[in-house]
């Protein structure tokens, strides 16, 4: 199992950016995503997740920071997960993890805390500046 995360860089307040995990070794529509933050100093904190699915329905969560600006989705053809990052703000600023865990058939629902999730990506740094 592989997850490698990227699109990471420098950006804009106010600006968009979007993060891509590909992801091996793992029929996705059987899997709960997740992307998680780490900022210097601080605890990894979840931002987003999406369940799996397996029955053709999934559900997303965000974290309250986030809501209404950032947008997780799935490509599973691909292979990949994706976070749409929009108005960036400086305190979105950090290293970006994606996490993956398998789920049981007919699960639609996920979770942000870090000890939900077994398999993990290298991370990709988020810089916000102007």
């Amino acid at each position: 199992v592989q997850l490698q995360a990227s699109g990471g860089g420098l950006v804009q307040p106010g600006r968009s950016l979007r993060l891509s995990c590909r992801i091996s070794g793992f029929t996705l529509n059987y899997n709960a995503i997740a992307w998680f933050r780490q900022a210097p100093g601080r605890e990894r904190e979840g931002v987003s997740c999406i369940s799996g699915a397996s029955t053709g329905v999934s559900s997303t969560d965000y974290a309250e920071s986030v809501k209404g600006r950032f947008v997780i989705s799935r490509d599973s053809a691909a292979n990949r997960a994706y976070l749409q990052m929009n108005t960036v703000k400086p305190e979105d600023a950090g290293i970006y993890y994606c996490a993956t865990v398998k789920q049981e058939y007919g699960d639609t629902w996920c979770g942000l805390s870090p000890r939900e999730y077994r398999h993990w990506g290298q991370g990709t740094l988020v810089t916000v500046s102007s």
